[in-house]
């Protein structure tokens, strides 16, 4: 127990710093049991959570590609493990190394930042994570944003305008039209939060990229065990889509307590949709946000 304290006290020191305001954001770095793991083979595997990676060109900055890599220990004893990250120029990676101490059947985690400089060309590039033993390479596509799979929602990877945006962590207004409908990572770039508290209305837009048919729009609030929605989350909304250089409101939200809400109207072509925050659930009233699907 005294080298498991160890090792968690030095991971701690490789967190994000906490704001000075409730919520906080979450660890950046995570040391986690997989019981049974540990074959006592003495070696380090490194693993990734998705098979490949597609890197969007043209994204805000703000909001690169994401994706979970880590190292698990299979060694026989307790040991410091250490894994390299290497990737493809031009493209960069918010990590060039994962290491901590870890006893064996024990995983180390952490989210890894892939962002694509611009004027970067579209094609296949490599993520590779390098252990003594071992290397895992993770293919990496760079695709336009008109390329992507989108899975029907045509507000993915899309221009996002705000209007404010809060400054005490990372809270993008580009987080709400990432993909990830998580709160995991609130604070920690996933997720948009306003600049004026108890002020209203906040608006997030959302660019379609051009004139599109839509009829729902689905909005995920801040929800997690600590910070639940009935507490932290929007409550109050109007759903609004823009013809013609005007907007206009095609659904309505109030009393919301979920961590995520579904919005059905009849079908509107629009080139862009606004979320009208009215008010949020508990005393600090900021309008929080994690995504905004449109389809």
């Amino acid at each position: 127990m005294r080298h498991l304290t160890a090792a968690l006290a030095l991971v701690a020191t490789a967190t994000l710093t906490a704001a000075a305001w409730d919520p906080e954001p979450p660890s950046a770095v995570s040391v986690k049991v997989k019981p049974g793991a540990s074959k006592g083979t003495g070696e380090l595997t490194p693993i990734a959570g998705a098979d490949r990676l597609v890197a969007p060109l043209g994204v805000d900055p703000a909001c690169p590609a994401k994706i979970e890599i880590g190292l698990r220990s299979d060694a026989k004893k307790p040991l410091y493990a250490t894994m390299q990250v290497e990737i493809d120029a031009p493209l960069t990676a918010s990590r060039s190394m994962l290491t901590s101490y870890l006893p064996p059947g024990y995983e180390l985690g952490a989210k890894l930042l892939v962002a694509v400089p611009p004027g970067t060309k579209e094609g296949a590039y490599g993520l590779r994570l390098r252990t003594s033993a071992k290397t895992l390479s993770v293919p990496v596509d760079v695709l336009p944003v008109d390329r992507l799979d989108n899975g029907g929602n045509l507000a993915l990877r899309r221009p996002v305008t705000a209007s404010s945006q809060h400054v005490n962590a990372n809270y993008p207004p580009c987080s709400v039209a990432d993909g990830d409908r998580s709160s995991n990572g609130w604070a920690g770039g996933n997720g948009w939060n306003d600049a004026t508290a108890r002020a209203w209305p906040d608006t997030v837009s959302i660019a379609l990229g051009g004139a599109r048919q839509i009829s729902r729009v689905d909005l995920y609030t801040l929800d997690t065990e600590r910070y639940p929605a009935a507490r932290y989350g929007v409550r109050d909304w109007d759903v609004q889509a823009q013809a013609g250089g005007q907007w206009q409101t095609v659904a309505q939200v109030r009393g919301n307590t979920a961590g995520s809400a579904r919005s059905d109207f009849a079908p509107v072509t629009a080139d862009a949709v606004r979320i009208v925050a009215l008010a949020s659930n508990g005393a600090n009233d900021y309008t929080r946000i994690i995504e905004v699907e449109v389809r």
